[in-house]
This record gives structure tokens, C-alpha cells and sequence, in this order.
């Protein structure tokens, strides 16, 4: 991976030079995509994930939102604080280190803003994962089992013990791949820390999702078994 910048505007580009050859601002604007006729899709959560088709494979485009009350008025625009601490730059950086790391994260390809005065909006390009789906969907669909959660508690398990804190650990960032391999996404607000009482915050934070997430034909939550089955190998 090899990082370069591009800068005019007030727009700010950071990307890996291997996977965009001609870099442009619009890569972050799914519209542009679409125009292009390479759109293949989307999927919706805290917001909509964007699915391209680009010369060097698939890519995942994100446009960074507000949550929450704040989210109600302003939506997708945040306080300009410089551009190193972008959202958008900062989770790049932060992807980028996690895979040299060796964790399971998405490939970053390129971040983008454009600023306005005090504000700026933002978005996140990313190597789409092959077959994988979110673990939330996973679920409902039936298609988890116990060595799952194993496999998932050995996965935030490795995270932890590099000091890889996740803002919002749930069962909607987490993607389950056709050969069964956990892989985290979703690092906005994301560091690396030292050891402390976030990482059991961290798996207070996942418990409470997958406790609301159940299959549609029984309503039937996640069970204790699943989740003890995850703990047992978190702690392994």
C-alpha cells in the first residue's frame, strides 16, 4: 500500500496509489458511479453503503452522517479541525495500519472531503470484502452456528491485544465471508490504545446489539449459549 495525497479546492484526497491510478475527487460520490454505469447496489444501516465497480475490482463508498440528535440537524456536515483529523483521512490511516498490523479489516483505497468554510463532508472508499455479509444479516438468515462465535471471539480477541478500539462494536460491523472468516469495518472514531476498561466496554457494547438481533420466523434472540461460546474464546 502506498499513500499519496491530492489537494485543489478545498477538496483533500488521500489514497492508495496501487488501486487508483487516476485519482478524482468524485471516486467518494456514488452519483458519479452510477453515471458511469458502474453502480451494482447498496445496503442500508446507520447509512447507506454504496457498491462500484472499478477497474481493479469492487469497491465499498461510505458518506459519513451524524448519529443521534445532532444528526438531525446537521447531518453530514462536521467541525473543520484541520485535515489530519478528518474522519474520513483519520479512518484510512487507521485501516491502513490495522492491515499491516494483520488484522482482518477492509483494504482503504481512498478518503475524501470537501471543505466548506468551518465544515467539511466526507467519504471512505474500500476494498469490498468477496461474499461476505454483515453478521446481523448472518443471523436472521440462519446461517451462524457455534464455531462462529468462537471464530468471532478469537477475531475481537487479536484487536484487543493490539490496542484496536472500535467506537461501535455490533453485529452490523462485523462481515461473516463465504469461508467463514470475521472481519471488522466501520473504525470512524476508531484509535489504537493502550490496555484499559474500554475493551470490556467494547464487548458490553456487542452483547447488547446481538441481544436485539433475532430471526424473523421465532424472534428468537441470540442465546446466552452464543454468547458464552464467544467469551470462552475471546478468553482462551
Amino acid at each position: 500500500m502506498i499513500e499519496h495525497c491530492l489537494r485543489a479546492d478545498g477538496c483533500g484526497m488521500v489514497y492508495d496509489s496501487e488501486l487508483v491510478s487516476e485519482p478524482d475527487f468524485s471516486l467518494g460520490d456514488y452519483s458519479w458511479w452510477r453515471d458511469r454505469g458502474s453502480l451494482l447496489g447498496n445496503t442500508s444501516g446507520r447509512g447507506t453503503v454504496y457498491f462500484v465497480a472499478a477497474d481493479q475490482g469492487q469497491w465499498a463508498l461510505r458518506h459519513y452522517r451524524r448519529g443521534g440528535l445532532v444528526g438531525r440537524w446537521f447531518d453530514d456536515h462536521f467541525i473543520w479541525l484541520g485535515e489530519d483529523r478528518g474522519r474520513s483521512f483519520h479512518e484510512w490511516r487507521l485501516l491502513a495500519r490495522l492491515r499491516d498490523m494483520g488484522l482482518p479489516v477492509p483494504r482503504p483505497v481512498a478518503a475524501i472531503y470537501q471543505r466548506n468554510g468551518l465544515a467539511y463532508t466526507a467519504e471512505l472508499a474500500t476494498v469490498r470484502i468477496a461474499g461476505a455479509k454483515p453478521l446481523s444479516q448472518r443471523i436472521n438468515d440462519g446461517e451462524v452456528d457455534a464455531s462462529h462465535w468462537r471464530v468471532l471471539g478469537r477475531c475481537i480477541r487479536r484487536f484487543h491485544d493490539a490496542g484496536s478500539y472500535h467506537a461501535d462494536l455490533t453485529g452490523h460491523n462485523i462481515l461473516l465471508d463465504e469461508n467463514g472468516d470475521m472481519h471488522l469495518l466501520d473504525f470512524d472514531r476508531g484509535d489504537i490504545r493502550a490496555g484499559g476498561a474500554w475493551k470490556a466496554s467494547n464487548l458490553k457494547r456487542l452483547h447488547r446489539s446481538l441481544r436485539k438481533i433475532s430471526v424473523p420466523d421465532g424472534n428468537i434472540d441470540v442465546s446466552e449459549a452464543d454468547w458464552r461460546s464467544l467469551i470462552d474464546a475471546y478468553r482462551a
